[in-house]
């Protein structure tokens, strides 16, 4: 059992948790609580931690043994140290990441792709992830100055979509999207500049939506390149939506055409 924060296994899970350079030269980040530890594939566990408690309730010992033949017990108060939640629920995964080509994001003959430019909130970026999976989009694209889609908040409120939504991170947006329309996709801003509405679009096409920064919008060079301006009406005085928010509008849009 381990016992001592000075474990060289623990003080890693502490880098993993709190340095995204340590994740990047690791390829490797840090999962916590058993939903999570349920939603991660076989395949991608690299280590598992339990707390003593947690292995004294009855029926958690075999659920563990079930995914995966190697873990190891970690006393409760060092247990408690290393984890990012103020309340940890006794089990902890330092899980590979996945990764993705943009070919894989564009298997299909009409995919749905949300693109952003350097999104700022983790809670922001993990709901997208997780909004796009419930919507169906084969593909979310974010620039590398976007928040740190392994950032432990961002990986909570992913609520396992991290596992399942395809991504691609992207050094020049431009060029990306450049490649985009040679594939034939329709990218599309959600912009104040946009006359018609979001549901006045075919969706049903090769399609792209891009979302900007909370505090900036998208710039002009990535906004110039979109081949279409839209908006999303809104009574009252605001002038945009959260990004999330806006994000899943227009995903379930799409997806309402889609199944239709």
């Amino acid at each position: 059992m381990i016992s001592s924060t000075s474990n060289q296994k623990m003080k890693q899970i502490m880098q993993l948790n709190k340095k995204a350079k340590a994740r990047r030269e690791m390829r490797a980040f840090v999962v916590e609580g058993i939903k999570m530890f349920r939603e991660t594939p076989a395949e991608l566990l690299l280590q598992v931690y339990v707390s003593e408690s947690f292995l004294a309730v009855p029926g958690q010992r075999e659920e563990v043994a079930r995914k995966t033949v190697s873990y190891e017990t970690v006393s409760d108060t060092v247990f408690s140290h290393v984890c990012d939640t103020t309340t940890p629920q006794g089990i902890l995964c330092v899980v590979q990441m996945p990764k993705y080509s943009l070919d894989d994001l564009l298997k299909k003959k009409a995919p749905t792709l949300l693109v952003l430019e350097d999104i700022q909130d983790p809670g922001n970026l993990g709901t997208m992830f997780r909004t796009g999976e419930g919507a169906g989009i084969d593909g979310i694209i974010m620039t590398k100055e976007t928040v740190d889609l392994f950032h432990p908040k961002t990986v909570r409120a992913t609520m396992g979509s991290i596992y399942r939504m395809p991504f691609y991170i992207t050094d020049q947006l431009q060029e990306t999207l450049e490649l985009l329309h040679d594939r034939g996709v329709c990218t599309y801003a959600a912009h104040l500049k946009g006359t018609k509405s979001y549901d006045a679009f075919d969706y049903t096409k090769p399609t792209a939506f891009l979302i900007g920064n909370e505090g900036n919008g998208l710039t002009d060079a990535i906004a110039d390149q979109a081949k279409e301006y839209l908006r999303i009406p809104m009574e009252g005085q605001l002038e945009s939506l959260n990004a999330a928010m806006a994000a899943g509008i227009l995903m379930y849009e799409a997806y309402r055409q889609r199944r239709g």
